[in-house]
């Protein structure tokens, strides 16, 4: 009788051990990329003059550079009068919305500019609103919201 009853009891402990069957549910799923690098795009914004470009980084300096082109074309419409002359860098912060719509958000220059140019800060948003159709930043292969920081040297001469 003790015999039946350990051989059923050692039966039942090897049925029911969680070894023989503990099978993984996560075995066949893919891993899932969870982590997202929310410092860096996929794509960078880009005009219509750059959407042909493939590369990351030429179509990133095109950006850059067709940007600088457009704000120093409409920059030099305006006569800008100084009493010494200027040679200084200043930031430009703007916000390329997920739409394609530019926000001017601030610019940051030296007192000395701001003294002789009061106007600057408004001809860089008038500048900034003219600018043309900007395709926004792509995360994902979905639009995304970006800020840029564009340094624009100024340089004047009395």
């Amino acid at each position: 009788m003790f015999k039946r009853f350990l051989s059923f009891l050692l039966l039942i402990i090897f049925f029911t051990s969680c070894d023989y069957f503990s099978y993984s549910k996560g075995d066949n799923l893919q891993a899932l990329d969870t982590i997202v690098d929310f410092t860096s795009v996929d794509f960078s914004p880009s005009f219509k003059v750059c959407d042909s470009l493939i590369d990351k980084s030429k179509k990133s300096d095109c950006f850059r550079s067709t940007m600088h082109q457009k704000i120093g074309e409409e920059l030099k419409k305006y006569p800008l009068t100084i009493k010494d002359s200027i040679n200084e860098v200043v930031f430009v912060d703007i916000l390329i919305h997920y739409t394609g719509k530019i926000s001017f958000q601030e610019i940051t220059s030296t007192q000395n500019l701001k003294d002789q140019l009061p106007q600057l800060d408004s001809l860089l948003k008038q500048s900034a609103i003219k600018l043309s159709t900007i395709y926004p930043a792509i995360k994902r292969g979905i639009p995304v919201t970006t800020k840029y920081t564009l340094p624009i040297r100024i340089v004047l001469n009395e």
